[in-house]
């Protein structure tokens, strides 16, 4: 007798059941494929960064961290980088848009792990570490400084450590005290006089500021979740338990997350970033400049000096890859930001590139909605997401926090990177 359909699907969905109660967590073996590919125990080996030939070194990482907190880089010798990317809030603010001298137009962006990023900024405007740390000392609502006095600074305070990484410092007699190519029309003005040797000769410093700061920044790394000993178990084929479980909407949550919800789409891999551009639809903020994201962010990253095809790139044209291949121009690139790490992420409200959203629970509503992108079109889908299904990917997304405050402590000391 040819079975019913009913009969069929029974049989179907008890195979189900079946091989669900045969696996820890009733995670199927797809799933448990996918959640493997998110452990920190995925992460592949720190990235070369060409550009940069003190990218590992430790005395230039040195310099770099002093840089770092160092107030008297700015205008009013009250911000340093420490400022917005705190330590003890893994390297950010926890503020809708960091304020330094004033008040900018995005959001902090936290540095666990930025060096397995190919692109810097919510744009993406920059194209190595390096070259992102330059952008704030000269950013006029960052630390408003101008570059002569940066590199005057580096001079006066840190010749010693500049020359032991880069070799004696250029001679910086006869430069005004303030000019830089922004900054106030007097600072313009001085850094237009100078000849082109005098501003190459500024240029290569305020370079290797940036480079030591890179060095520094790539000690920077993750650190192990709960998630990450639940998908470690997992793929020993063990099943979590203790300090390895998640609890049962935790694992909805996760279920949601690399299924229905299709978060993985965009939040892959160990650092759960594709580390491309997105348009999702995010609102704009009232009373803040237009803000088009990536669409505006190629002219300026190609226009950088600084990028990794430049005069003070340490790599050949052949290892910029990035730059060379990087989608120029479409529709996709308007108003599309930078896919965020998740790990941490519950504790760094606001959200989005503004800090449009104040909490977990409103972003998932978001991306449930899919609304409208004011302009260009959001990549998103609308999905009929529950009460409970809510509260499962927001108990998910908490599973992403350090293990423990010690755990937590190493990373942010700034520790290296594995080989160097």
């Amino acid at each position: 007798m040819r079975p019913s359909r009913l009969t069929t699907s029974l049989a179907a969905l008890a195979a189900v059941l079946l091989s669900a109660a045969c696996k820890p967590s009733s995670v199927t073996e797809e799933e448990a494929r996918i959640v493997a590919s998110l452990s920190l125990s995925a992460l592949p080996p720190l990235p070369a960064d060409p550009s940069n030939r003190v990218a590992d070194d430790p005395a230039a990482a040195a310099l770099g961290q002093a840089l770092f907190f160092d107030h008297d880089l700015s205008a009013d010798g009250a911000v340093s980088c420490a400022s917005c990317h705190q330590p003890t809030r893994r390297f950010q603010d926890g503020i809708a848009r960091a304020i330094g001298v004033g008040e900018a137009d995005r959001r902090t962006m936290p540095l666990e792990g930025v060096a397995w990023s190919p692109w810097q900024f919510w744009d993406g405007r920059a194209d190595s570490l390096w070259a992102q740390a330059l952008g704030p000392w000269e950013n006029p609502v960052e630390h408003g400084g101008n570059r002569v006095a940066l590199v005057r600074r580096v001079a006066s305070a840190y010749r010693a450590e500049y020359e032991s990484v880069f070799g004696p410092l250029p001679d910086l007699s006869g430069l005004p005290e303030n000019a830089g190519p922004f900054g106030s029309e007097t600072e313009r003005a001085a850094w237009a006089a100078l000849s082109n040797e005098e501003r190459t000769r500024v240029d290569r410093i305020f370079a290797d500021m940036g480079k030591a700061i890179a060095a520094f920044e790539r000690r920077i790394v993750p650190v192990e979740t709960r998630f990450d000993r639940f998908a470690d178990a997992l793929a020993a084929g063990r099943r979590p338990e203790g300090e390895t479980a998640l609890s049962d909407l935790e694992i909805e949550g996760l279920k949601l997350f690399v299924g229905k919800a299709a978060c993985v789409d965009c939040h892959n891999g160990p650092r759960l970033t594709d580390d491309h551009f997105h348009n999702t639809g995010v609102p704009a903020v009232p009373g803040l400049p237009e803000d088009r994201g990536r669409a505006t962010a190629v002219a300026r990253v190609l226009a950088d000096p600084f990028n990794c095809l430049g005069a003070f790139s340490d790599a050949a044209p052949g290892q910029c890859g990035e730059i060379r291949f990087m989608v120029k121009e479409g529709e996709e690139l308007e108003r599309a930001y930078k896919t965020p790490s998740l790990r941490g992420v519950a504790g760094r409200a606001p959200y989005m590139h503004s800090g449009q959203i104040a909490t977990l629970e409103v972003v998932v509503d978001h991306y449930s909605r899919a609304p409208e992108a004011p302009s260009g079109h959001t990549e998103l889908e609308p999905f009929v997401l529950t009460d409970r299904g809510r509260m499962a990917l927001v108990a998910f997304l908490r599973t992403l926090e350090p293990a423990g405050e010690e755990a937590g402590a190493a990373a942010l000391a700034g520790r290296a990177p594995s080989g160097s």
